[in-house]
């Protein structure tokens, strides 16, 4: 990415938007943007590239270092811990399993949807 580029970011209302920065980090890291080990964007570089505020970043920023998915080099910023991809991946594929599994699963039977339905909606998406 170029210096002095912005990105054109839609923030969700319904989310803080430290939790959003701190998700497209993850999704980074997930999509090999950032790599274990590797230094990710400065606090500076994310407020200008996102058009927040620095303080918003910082904080979101935290929430990683808190999980151990970052972890800072003293003078030289942020690095990518070297489990950081496994970590993420668990904790959504819970979050997966525990929100969006359980809601669709309340709502298909709501629809009096039986799993064999479920399966072919799924597989009929993937085809799409």
């Amino acid at each position: 990415m170029l210096s002095g580029e912005v990105m054109n970011v839609t923030f969700d209302e319904k989310q803080p938007i430290f939790q959003q920065v701190a998700d497209i980090i993850e999704d980074d890291i997930l999509n090999g943007t950032y790599r274990e080990d590797e230094q990710i964007l400065s606090v500076a570089q994310f407020s200008q590239l996102f058009q927040i505020n620095p303080a918003t970043v910082v904080k979101g920023i935290g929430l990683l270092v808190n999980e151990g998915i970052l972890y800072k080099k003293r003078g030289l910023g942020m690095y990518v811990s070297s489990d950081a991809k496994q970590k993420i991946q668990n904790q959504r594929r819970d979050r997966f399993y525990k929100e969006l599994l359980s809601n669709l699963l309340d709502e298909a039977d709501k629809l009096e949807l039986t799993t064999d339905d479920i399966i072919n909606m799924i597989k009929q998406l993937k085809k799409e």
